[in-house]
């Protein structure tokens, strides 16, 4: 009795340091996933907090590109304003022109010319002064076609107007390129702060992954932890039942067959079997529990 009481103490150790190593795994786990937890909750505030920037960065640009769009229709203005202008100014140069003068657009058009024959052809020195003589002569007349073009009051009056719409119409183009800059640069902070955003959640979704998987496996160790708590408690039951262990002798067949049935029961448990709740229970009838 006392070698059976012995070995049966020596597996319900086992069993013991099964279940505690099952529960220092499992505590260890469930560690891992309050990290995982805080690491996941972590990440997606950042993640809320750079789409609310992003967001923020999202609204300035669209209101700069509703101003840029306003800008552009002034400016357009401005450009068809201008072109109104030059025509009106250039039409009344050909009206004010002295009678006999070839036109300053003939004149401009004859000394470009010239001036692109100097820069793109190899000339003979003497064929060079003389191309550089007919364009002196080309620009003394167009200054002078042009003073006196400006002497004239409705000349002078469209050249001025012309003039004060050229600039308006590149401060307003200065305006829309201002704008357009600033939008672009919320645009370019938007995007980075949303592909930041992408980053991060990819980070808290790995968390998450890796929350599920230590949360089962913690599961699981808390499982087995059970089960070897319980095999220990059968163990505790049966050596209690054996230290108290009186078989009374019962008349008939049928106290027979419940002892042996219980003889039996106990020897499958003795090679590590499980025992049911009905094994349980016919081993206590016996009188080993």
């Amino acid at each position: 009795m006392t070698e059976l009481l012995e070995e049966l103490e020596v597996k319900r150790e086992r069993e013991n340091a099964e279940a505690e190593r099952h529960r220092r795994r499992r505590d260890e786990l469930n560690d891992q996933t309050r990290e995982w937890v805080n690491r996941r909750d972590e990440l997606n505030a950042q993640v809320r907090g750079l789409v609310e920037q992003a967001m923020g960065h999202r609204q300035r640009r669209d209101e700069l590109n509703a101003q840029v769009k306003k800008a552009k229709e002034e400016r357009d203005v401005w450009n068809r304003k201008v072109n109104e202008l030059s025509e009106i100014a250039n039409e009344l140069k050909r009206r004010k022109l002295p009678r006999g003068a070839i036109p300053l657009s003939h004149l401009k058009r004859e000394l470009k010319d010239l001036e692109f024959k100097q820069m793109t052809s190899v000339l003979k020195p003497g064929k060079e002064q003389e191309l550089i003589k007919e364009m002196t002569r080309i620009q003394g007349e167009v200054k002078k076609l042009e003073k006196s073009l400006e002497e004239n009051e409705d000349v002078r009056k469209a050249l001025q107007e012309l003039h004060d719409a050229k600039e308006k119409a590149e401060a307003a183009h200065a305006v829309v390129g201002k704008l357009a800059e600033e939008a672009q640069k919320e645009h370019d902070t938007m995007t980075e702060l949303y592909e930041r955003s992408d980053e991060l959640r990819r980070q808290a979704d790995l968390a998450q992954e890796e929350f599920i998987k230590t949360k089962m496996t913690a599961d699981e160790e808390h499982r087995k932890h059970i089960d070897h708590i319980r095999q220990v408690h059968d163990y505790d039951k049966i050596i209690h039942g054996i230290r108290l262990k009186s078989f009374p002798e019962e008349p008939g067949s049928a106290g027979v067959s419940v002892k042996r049935q219980a003889e039996m029961i106990f020897e499958r448990f003795k090679r590590g079997e499980k025992l049911s709740t009905d094994d349980l229970m016919t081993l206590q009838k016996s009188g080993y529990l």
